[in-house]
């Protein structure tokens, strides 16, 4: 996709592939030191987890990448996570974001981006 088609992009705002890749290990780093989400994480190839959440998350915020993996509900059906797990996600999500210094309107579209998912990622009561 050319630099022209995505200007405005949520992606170009945030800062590109870089703030993507910082805002992606700093999650991690809070999702693997929280109870109620760390577990979901055991015995899985963070290296390539990682890879992919940065593709997924720069298709979803308009960046020029073709995501390749398996659909949401697919990936997360067998995991069973939980209202409670998502809510926990989001709040890290958005606690990255307020580290990064990103502005509070800019944070709530890449909200309004993320929260239709919640229907294809929480599988469990």
């Amino acid at each position: 996709m050319s630099r022209e088609l995505r200007q405005g992009s949520i992606f170009d705002a945030l800062g590109g592939s870089d703030a993507i890749a910082a805002a992606v290990d700093g999650l991690y780093e809070r999702l693997l030191a929280d109870p109620r989400t760390a577990g979901y994480f055991e015995g899985v190839d963070l290296r390539r987890l990682n890879r992919h959440l940065r593709v997924f998350l720069t298709v979803a915020l308009g960046g020029p990448e073709i995501y390749h993996g398996r659909d949401l509900r697919s990936a997360h059906a067998p995991l069973g996570i939980t209202p409670q797990a998502w809510d926990a996600t989001v709040a890290h999500l958005l606690a990255v974001l307020a580290e990064l210094d990103v502005a509070a309107d800019l944070v709530d579209r890449v909200v309004a981006k993320i929260a239709p998912l919640r229907v294809l990622i929480v599988t469990a009561p």
